[in-house]
């Protein structure tokens, strides 16, 4: 299951990119893909739970998590609409530094000095990737930082929506925070919506399809019986190979170009996630 979702993820980012670059206007894409993601967990709920509901002191976290979802998909589909799927899956692998940094600011964790150096590190191959671009069309200032603002969302999502995992399935979370998300992505995607020509051909819809099924809905049933049954450390150190699959994906299947300085950048933030592995990071007691 945890390699399952590690190559769905990594093949997220080849997909997109291709219906993107297919004639699908993102925010569009972005309604459709999460409408149906929606539905389905909605479903999938229903049927188990025969209940959404949500407890009164939870809604500040849902209604969070929910923001963050809602920026991390505009982030996410205009990236990879300007900017080339190998270069946000190298940027995409400093968001555990990001989410470290996100929680000393909010005071849930204190960070060891072996962590700022990974940090320092991280951020220099985003650098790097950032240099390597050369200021290309495929991968411009734009889409970098496009890059780093779904990464940071990412992260944002995750510290919001771990203490709600707690308390409620991943199907039950992933039903109210997407659902609430989805109706501000729908609401500014209206007239690209509107404007989207459906005659795309039977493969742009399959492998929208695909999108929707495999890297936003399975994954994530089974990213959290991942964590049940291996633990954490164990699953997000082998997560960790997604930015580099997602990266070969991309440069395989797309055709893309990856510069030595872009791949230079990559090892670099795959150098500071394995420092900021080994007890890096100290929990805040409560």
């Amino acid at each position: 299951m945890m390699l399952t979702t590690i190559v769905m993820w990594a093949l997220n980012l080849t997909l997109t990119r291709y219906i993107l670059t297919h004639g699908f206007q993102p925010l569009a894409y972005a309604t459709v893909r999460y409408g149906l993601a929606v539905l389905i967990f909605v479903a999938i709920v229903l049927v188990g739970q025969r209940s959404l509901r949500i407890e009164r002191r939870d809604l500040p976290l849902v209604l969070l998590a929910a923001l963050m979802v809602l920026l991390n998909q505009i982030a996410f589909v205009y990236a990879l609409d300007t900017t080339s799927a190998s270069t946000i899956a190298l940027i995409l692998g400093a968001t555990p530094v990001i989410a470290a940094l996100i929680g000393l600011a909010l005071g849930l964790e204190r960070l060891s000095r072996r962590f700022w150096m990974a940090s320092v590190v991280s951020f220099a191959g985003v650098g790097l990737v950032a240099l390597g671009s050369g200021g290309s069309v495929s991968a411009g200032p734009a889409g970098i930082l496009l890059g780093l603002a779904t990464a940071t969302s990412w992260a944002g999502y995750a510290l919001a929506a771990t203490p709600l995992m707690q308390r409620y399935s991943p199907s039950h979370v992933s039903a109210v925070v997407l659902g609430i998300a989805w109706i501000g992505i729908a609401l500014v995607g209206v007239p690209q919506t509107l404007d989207q020509r459906l005659g795309l051909g039977w493969e742009v819809w399959t492998l929208l399809v695909s999108a929707t099924l495999g890297p936003l809905v399975l994954t994530t049933i089974f990213w959290f019986r991942v964590l049940a049954r291996i633990g954490v450390s164990r699953a997000t150190l082998a997560a960790n190979l997604h930015p580099f699959v997602a990266a070969v994906f991309a440069l395989l299947l797309l055709s893309e170009r990856m510069t030595l300085l872009q791949a230079a950048g990559g090892v670099l933030i795959a150098g500071g996630i394995f420092l900021a592995r080994s007890r890096a990071v100290t929990p805040v007691a409560e």
